[in-house]
């Protein structure tokens, strides 16, 4: 492609408080509709807005962990617009002021996007067409909505849903919002454009021309509603816009929305520019000061995110880094791993072995089990780590059994489906269903004269040389001693009986 692509995000999310931004309506979309408002959030002429605290401290504490400056001295402002689900006609945002301003997101080791500014607002009701009517249902209206706007830094449609997805595990990290795009608490919102190499320059957040040739409009893309369709319509609009240039036709600076049917993007509206929503301070609402000890108060709620932890799981406890980002993309399975590393540490220093000396065969196994049969069972069961019914405990000495050869790998995944089901401790498991692996070297013993005996022919072949044969007796072995065999003594133990 002859062109450069410039890409920023507009990111609103639904705040989890248990009010409204500016009533006491209960913050709840999902009873009857119309039931969760009042005179305030309708709009009624003489009503005054009162600002959730909650809504604002939260916004602060998503801006201090993303590394953001603070307004502290912030206020409210009066966006004007005419929309059929804003009953006021205008809704409370803000602007020249937001609360949070140049922050930026790591989203891998190397790589971080520079965040604009964050602030706080109030969202519409919600609009529901039908062939022959639209209803609306106000419940929504007047919820508190973050909004997140990165700098215009973003290089391609890989890279903008990268950076979407990193930012609902901080604010499920955070716990600020569920940040569910399917249910609506996160929407995302692209802004596009496509530049002639060498005709433009990024300079003070801004995007500049290098001559006085007219550089070509950003595009708007609304109506995205999951990581996938963000990805899809980017690429779309990349493609849009790169064949409209090649035929010389002109960019219009306009918002389109995103079709999940067609996979197109279709134009909805002339760009509003910001004059035209003709912002004024809210008279309503007076300016805010944030003091220091509040803003202290707010510091020390500030956890580690999915990115730190990640890099810890790998530094500290020695997770591959593709391992640790799996585990840190959610908080709560990021707690289990830690308690499970922690459960092994007291355990193998408990045998008088030293946790530098096993720390990578443990690792091994641990991540093994964590990374790739947990999250079977998640899929397979449609579950998550809130499902779980057993302990890190119980899994750290499921892993101790297997690496003490009490049980073998087989007898290991048969305990453990046992514990995802209905929990238990491994060692009862092991016991009640007799799967305690065979290390009795006589009983053993008689079991591969036996199975020697049954077949001779390959006996007598893999005496004479035929190396190859070893999988077959040991498979032979294992099925006659019900899977209880130790398999990684077997093959000295069946040669030495062989060659007696």
């Amino acid at each position: 492609m002859n062109y450069d692509v410039i890409i920023g995000l507009e990111i609103h999310t639904e705040v989890k408080t248990a009010s409204k931004m500016f009533c006491s309506c209960a913050n709840r979309f999902d009873d009857p509709a119309n039931t969760n408002t009042c005179p305030i959030c309708l709009g009624h002429p003489g009503t005054l807005p009162l600002p959730n605290k909650s809504a604002i401290e939260k916004c602060l504490l998503l801006g201090l962990a993303l590394n953001c400056q603070i307004n502290q001295h912030s206020k409210f402002d009066r966006k004007n617009y005419f929309y059929p689900d804003l009953p006021k006609g205008y809704q409370i945002s803000q602007y020249d002021l937001p609360f949070c301003h140049h922050g930026r997101l790591a989203i891998s080791p190397d790589r971080h996007i520079d965040i604009t500014r964050i602030h706080l607002e109030e969202d519409t009701g919600k609009l529901s067409h039908s062939s022959s009517y639209s209803a609306i249902d106000f419940n929504r209206a007047g919820a508190p909505l973050i909004e997140l706007v990165t700098e215009p830094v973003l290089v391609n449609a890989a890279e903008a849903k990268h950076f979407c997805q990193h930012f609902q595990q901080t604010l499920r990290y955070l716990q600020i919002s569920d940040a569910d795009m399917e249910k609506g608490q996160m929407r995302c919102e692209a802004n596009v454009s496509l530049q002639i190499p060498g005709s433009w320059l990024y300079e003070d957040g801004q995007i500049k021309a290098t001559s006085d040739q007219q550089l070509n409009a950003k595009v708007e893309v609304k109506n995205i509603n999951s990581f996938k369709a963000l990805e899809k319509a980017i690429n779309f609009e990349i493609e849009r816009q790169s064949k409209a240039l090649d035929q010389k036709q002109h960019i219009s600076p306009e918002t389109r929305g995103w079709n999940d049917q067609t996979n197109t993007t279709v134009s909805q509206r002339v760009k509003e520019t910001q004059a035209d929503y003709r912002y004024f301070p809210e008279p309503d609402i007076p300016a805010l000061i944030i003091d220091e000890t509040w803003l202290t108060e707010i510091k020390n709620q500030v956890v580690e995110l999915p990115q730190a932890k990640a890099a810890r799981l790998a530094s500290e406890y020695g997770f591959s880094r593709a391992d640790a980002e799996l585990l840190a993309s959610d908080t709560l399975l990021a707690n289990f791993a830690e308690e499970l590393m922690s459960e092994l540490y007291e355990w193998i220093n408990s045998t008088g072995d030293t946790w530098e000396r096993q720390k990578n065969t443990l690792v091994k196994l641990a991540s093994g089990w964590l990374t790739t049969e947990l999250f079977k069972h998640f899929k397979i069961n449609n579950e998550s780590i809130t499902d779980i019914r057993f302990t890190a405990e119980n899994l750290a000495e499921l892993i101790s059994l297997l690496y003490q050869d009490k049980i073998n790998s087989s007898a290991a995944q048969i305990i453990f489906n046992q514990m995802y089901q209905v929990g238990g401790d491994p060692s009862q498991i092991m016991i009640d269903l007799n799967l305690e692996q065979l290390d009795n070297d006589e009983a053993l013993s008689e079991i591969i004269r036996s199975v020697l005996a049954e077949h001779p022919e390959q006996s007598s072949a893999f005496k004479a040389g035929k190396t190859t044969l070893m999988n077959f007796l040991v498979g032979k072995v294992m099925a006659a001693s019900g899977g209880k065999a130790n398999p990684k003594t077997l093959p000295d133990l069946i040669t030495k009986i062989i060659n007696s």
